[in-house]
């Protein structure tokens, strides 16, 4: 039997590049980043440190960029990019560290480390030596057979036979002329136009090897695969050539020296402290407990510190990547086990509509989760979507199982793409959404840090930054696992911590009655879309811009002389050093303060160009924000824009819109009635608008039980014409319009806080004759402030207030000690509850609207929600009846002493639906 010891061979340089990727970035306290080497060292130290540690080690180097494969093709690896800068300042160290420990190290000139690699491999077993490869290239896999195998340092795992037959579909002998057939995009070998690696490893396994496939490739029945492989057999040949490792590499060391005894371990303490690797000293020196080697980069211990805060999870975990339908098969058995899974999606992009699957990633437990790659952009095994799709379906679709996500409608849109669908489910999004409104964000990697101590590797560590930056279906397999794999498995871990949380805190009937079962109905909404006309947006842009051009110039004339309108900067040095207006204010830049509220007042004041510059800069936002970039938006295969609509954008549980945001639209104005009446019915169908009527002002009156205020929406008076009669004490036939507007202005703005600067500044009038205003109201409506005081007295003692319905909206400043924060969270604290009760009722009738329109045989399609609006899309034939369902439903959504009132208006463009 063969005594000699076991030979390790550690892929150095493969391993520091995706140590690099993989791997959070350190720094050193000079600001050299040393995240990879950290990831190297931690490596290297439990290998010498391991009772059976290897006896024979060789540290492989590469040499440089060049080898003798460009001779053979000089495009080979032409499209690698250049190293990053923060990665170049990590080689030296590594090569540090191993000197350091004084472990055998090679390279040579004009070689890659893989031909050493496989030299020495092949030397060894040609003697009956065992060698272990330390890398997870796959291009080392050729070299596996019955005296070599690999260990993958970043998964822990091993690769054998099994494993790349796994991967490549054939045995390690065969992989050359797969790869060959598949060629390699990173490495930039050709192999031949339209074959992959399944197809390859299945051509393989039927002739047997490349010669023979090409010599027989006549005999090839399918007419495009037997084409490409005869006109492409040159290519296919020259491929092998770049993919095959050599075994007739140099060895610059004898395999006889690579026998070490155990390393000196003192001796690499000053190179770790001076690195500031304290974790790594203190586990050589036995001061703190080893703690076991990460099984993905996700979970490495990362203290560059002696007192980390917080501590990070070291909870050891396992990830799968899943290539075969055996595994798959696998997984899902083991979620209708345990009754529940995580699942979280991978895509190119973050828009719904656009996007295209990259991966699937499933959790049944902690730290038990896996990685199913859809369209990886690389040259690694994967399964046909349509195999994938057939066989999550019924997991997916299946009632007893409970599917988990974090922004659960998200994931839903996309795997809708698919034939899939989620149901039931659960979002740990929203779940931390109704729990903690107010108190902090409620992304995924800020949850689990703040929750579970664990720090989540970000996208942008898998896949990069800058112009160096890939999208994720570029990443490679094994980093695309660690990555997705650990979303699903952490978003499974929230769920355990936050579910139980409902009912302890009484947000059950919150949770389940408005924002799981909204979720769906928002992805309906989003995928819906709303038809655009483009020719409108264009004529609304020349005419935005002409009127622009015109206002540009009777600036420039009032200023006396041009400049740039559109710097703040250079309008301030106009408007208060030139012109010498008063009111200027400087900023903390030095320049002077030229915001809406500064011009405003000026154009109050009667100021000729401050009014002008407002006009400007309206029309400059409308262009911009529409008539520019909202023709880019329009999907080019549905010709509709597909908003965003975030479901935890604002504390109160409103509804926020994005990419693009139709909130944002002015109500009042021309220019905005204008711009809706470019979002257009799709022929035989008109837009229907339902418009709450004053709900907010509605709900303050019931909420502070003010008894005339209710009265009067019980008997459909005129509110505000009431409220001027009563404030100003004038008969209610004496009142003016002006009066009228006053005190509409008094009734809404009391819902927000409005104090008497504020109200003067939207009048135009005194400060002093504010202040009589509001004295006048609160006198008039007692109830109302002692409702106001009573709701900043409750946020002061608990931290939050509540909606009608229950739902909490945390303030975290109310209660700061400085007066101007403690003074905007009291008026949270009064809209807060106001505001909340309407997001809320409003989501109550979007609820119940689908089944309705069900049940009355309607076929309407909900398309937006904005503040107090819902626009559907309605069949002409079907708009009276559906008014009428929605009108019901919207009204009956909350049972008030106040009537809600909803108005119904349609038309062809939402412009005509809305006015």
């Amino acid at each position: 039997m063969n005594d000699m010891p076991t030979l390790w061979l550690l892929d150095a340089s493969g391993f520091i590049y995706r140590a690099f990727h993989a791997l959070p970035p350190l720094t050193r306290p000079d600001g050299t980043q040393v995240g990879a080497v950290f990831g190297f060292c931690s490596m290297l130290l439990k290998l010498a440190t391991e009772q059976n540690g290897p006896r024979s080690l060789l540290v492989v180097y590469d040499a440089g960029r060049r080898s003798f494969r460009h001779d053979l093709y000089p495009e080979y690896k032409a499209n690698r990019t250049e190293t990053p800068p923060e990665l170049v300042t990590q080689f030296p160290l590594l090569r540090d560290a191993v000197s350091s420990l004084g472990l055998p190290a090679v390279e040579a000139e004009g070689w890659e480390a893989d031909d050493l690699i496989a030299s020495y491999a092949c030397a060894a077993a040609a003697r009956g030596q065992h060698v272990i490869i330390v890398s997870s290239d796959k291009d080392l896999m050729q070299l596996v057979g019955p005296h070599v195998g690999m260990f993958d340092p970043m998964k822990m795992r091993n690769i054998r036979e099994e494993e790349v037959r796994e991967k490549f579909g054939v045995s390690p002998g065969q992989v050359v002329d797969v790869q060959a057939l598949a060629g390699d995009s990173s490495d930039n070998v050709p192999g031949v136009p339209g074959i992959g690696v399944k197809t390859a490893a299945e051509l393989i396994n039927l002739y047997g090897d490349l010669d023979s496939l090409l010599a027989r490739a006549p005999e090839i029945k399918q007419p495009k695969r037997r084409e490409l492989l005869q006109t492409h057999a040159q290519a296919a040949r020259l491929s092998r050539q770049l993919v095959t490792l050599s075994a007739d590499a140099p060895r610059p060391l004898a395999l006889e020296s690579l026998t070490i005894t155990r390393p000196d371990m003192a001796s690499w303490v000053p190179f770790l402290e001076a690195q500031g690797f304290h974790s790594l000293v203190r586990r050589l020196s036995g001061a703190t407990a080893a703690k076991p080697a990460p099984a993905s980069p996700r979970q490495a211990s990362l203290d560059m510190g002696d007192t980390p805060a917080p501590a990070l999870s070291q909870t050891r975990t396992e990830y799968e990547l899943v290539q075969t339908i055996a595994r798959l098969e696998h997984w899902v058995a083991l979620a209708q086990d345990a009754g529940y899974v995580a699942v979280d999606t991978e895509t190119t992009s973050l828009t719904p509509s656009t996007t295209r699957l990259v991966g699937i990633s499933l959790a049944v437990a902690p730290g038990q989760a896996c990685y199913i790659p859809v369209s990886h952009a690389v040259d690694e095994a994967q399964l046909p979507l349509a195999d994938i799709v057939q066989t999550l379906r019924p997991l997916l679709a299946d009632p007893a199982v409970l599917k988990i996500a974090h922004n659960v409608k998200f994931d839903a849109q996309v795997l809708a793409q698919h034939g899939l669908t989620i149901t039931p489910h659960d979002d740990t999004l929203l779940l931390s959404f109704v729990l903690d409104a107010g108190k902090h964000g409620h992304g995924l990697d800020e949850l689990v840090q703040l929750h579970l101590h664990h720090k989540m590797l970000s996208f942008d560590e898998v896949t990069g930054t800058g112009k160096a930056k890939i999208t994720f279906d570029r990443v490679p397999l094994d980093q695309a696992c660690a990555y997705a794999a650990e979303d699903a498995d952490y978003a499974l871990r929230l769920w355990q911590t936050l579910r139980p949380r409902l009912l302890a805190e009484s947000m059950e009937t919150v949770y389940e009655r408005l924002e799981r079962p909204l979720a769906p109905i928002i992805a309906a909404m989003e995928t819906a879309g709303i038809l655009v006309d483009r020719q409108v947006l264009r004529d609304l842009g020349r005419d935005f811009t002409a009127r622009m051009a015109v206002l540009e110039q009777d600036i420039h004339k009032l200023a006396g002389h041009p400049f740039n309108i559109g710097s703040p900067r250079q309008l301030g040095e106009v408007l208060f050093g030139e012109m010498g207006l008063p009111g200027g204010q400087k900023g903390k830049s030095g320049a002077y303060t030229t915001d809406a509220d500064v011009l405003e007042a000026m154009a109050a004041q009667g100021v000729d160009i401050a009014a002008r510059m407002l006009d400007w800069r309206a029309l400059a936002k409308l262009t911009s924000t529409y008539t520019q970039s909202l023709e880019e938006q329009i999907d080019a295969k549905t010709g509709r824009v597909h908003t965003s609509f975030a479901m935890t954008g604002a504390m109160t549980g409103r509804l926020s819109s994005s990419d693009p945001n139709l909130q944002n639209i002015p109500i009042r104005s021309t220019d905005g009635l204008a711009i809706r009446r470019a979002f257009i019915a799709a022929p035989g169908n008109v837009l229907l608008s339902a418009d709450y009527s004053q709900i907010e002002l509605r709900l303050a009156a019931e909420m502070a039980d003010v008894k005339a205020l209710v009265e009067a929406f019980q008997t459909g008076q005129d509110i505000h014409r009431l409220t001027a009669s009563q404030v100003f004490g004038i008969p209610l036939e004496a009142v003016t319009g002006t009066q009228r507007r006053n005190a509409k202005a008094i009734n809404f703005g009391i819902i927000y806080g409005i104090s008497a600067f504020g109200l003067a500044r939207q009048l135009g009038c005194s400060h002093e004759q504010a202040r009589q205003f509001l004295r006048a109201y609160f006198e008039r409506y007692p109830e109302l402030q002692a409702w106001m005081e009573s709701c900043k007295a409750f946020a002061r003692q608990h931290g939050y207030s509540r909606t009608l319905f229950g739902r909490k909206c945390h303030m975290r400043d109310i209660n700061d000690r400085l007066p101007a924060r403690r003074a905007y969270a009291e008026r949270q604290a009064i809209n807060a509850p106001v505001q909340g009760s309407n997001a809320d009722i409003i989501k109550r009738a979007m609820i119940r609207l689908p089944q309705a329109l069900t049940q009355a045989q309607l076929s309407a399609s909900l398309l937006l929600q904005v503040h107090d609006e819902l626009v559907f899309e309605v069949p002409e034939t079907e708009v009276e009846a559906t008014a009428q369902i929605v009108r019901q439903i919207m009204e009956g959504a909350a049972s008030l002493r106040v009537p809600l009132i909803v108005e119904t208006k349609w038309g062809l463009n939402w412009a005509q639906a809305h006015g």
